[in-house]
């Protein structure tokens, strides 16, 4: 609907402007319209009714990108909100293929990448673990946090209530699984059997950032046996990126006690 001019009329102090079939298809691609009778709607509206239908679809698709922008870090399981704002990005040091840009752009999770977050206690890993989720989410990529302990609790729980193979479908329903403190306390040779299947279950299919503060030689004593362990590190350690971290640890350097 236009004016004499030819100008889209206002209603309700709203433009109502004119547009193509092929452009209100797109917007309604992702609400939950039945096609055909859309698709009849559409061939049957003029110019001005296209215009009406392409504003309705283009607010509805900014309102479920908000609310989902809202929901997504809830959903993460985030200890604590972290971002990039004011992270001393000096402690660690980025691989020649993996900047400080590749990092924020969320190229890694784009790929389906891993990276791990390698170096000693207080270094900042799980702050720039949580960061890089939170952005993700910012972006609209589902994400998972867990510790590994608390990862490999959620699969035995899994496995006991004979639901195991269900399981790595939901995990794998994220586009970034975050793992935190990998190494920190020792997994038994069934534990780490379930996180190395959840890791096969999910290669090559979402990224994965993992925070630990072992080295590879320490890896045989927290899985108790060393043929777990260089399975458990091909899937999670071997083939990614790795960010090493050091300095004095933050903790102590922003310790009150001194």
């Amino acid at each position: 609907m236009s004016t004499h001019d030819g100008q889209p009329r206002k209603r309700g102090g709203r433009v109502v402007a004119r547009a193509t079939p092929e452009q209100v298809t797109a917007l309604a691609c992702n609400l939950p319209l039945t096609h055909s009778v859309l698709g009849k709607a559409i061939e049957n509206a003029t110019p001005g009714q296209l215009g009406f239908l392409a504003n309705l679809f283009e607010a509805e698709n900014a309102s479920r990108a908000r609310s989902k922008r809202w929901r997504l870090p809830g959903q993460a399981g985030f200890p604590w909100n972290k971002t990039l704002d004011g992270y001393d990005r000096g402690m660690a040091s980025f691989p020649a293929d993996r900047g400080r840009g590749q990092l924020e752009g969320l190229e890694s999770v784009e790929r389906a990448e891993d990276l791990v977050l390698y170096g000693d206690v207080g270094r900042g890993k799980t702050h720039l673990a949580i960061a890089i989720g939170v952005l993700a989410c910012q972006r609209m990529f589902p994400v998972m946090f867990f510790t590994a302990s608390s990862l490999v609790m959620r699969l035995r729980k899994a496995r006991d209530e004979n639901r195991l193979d269900q399981e790595p479908k939901a995990i794998g329903g994220a586009g970034l699984v975050i793992i935190d403190e990998l190494g920190c306390l020792p997994i038994d040779i069934d534990g780490a059997g379930l996180l190395f299947q959840a890791g096969a279950d999910g290669y090559g299919t979402r990224g994965v950032v993992s925070a630990s503060n072992l080295g590879s030689g320490g890896w045989g004593d927290v899985f108790g046996d060393g043929d777990m362990a260089a399975a458990v590190m091909d899937r999670i350690v071997h083939h990614c990126g790795i960010l090493r971290f050091h300095g004095e640890s933050y903790r102590n350097r922003h310790s009150l006690m001194k």
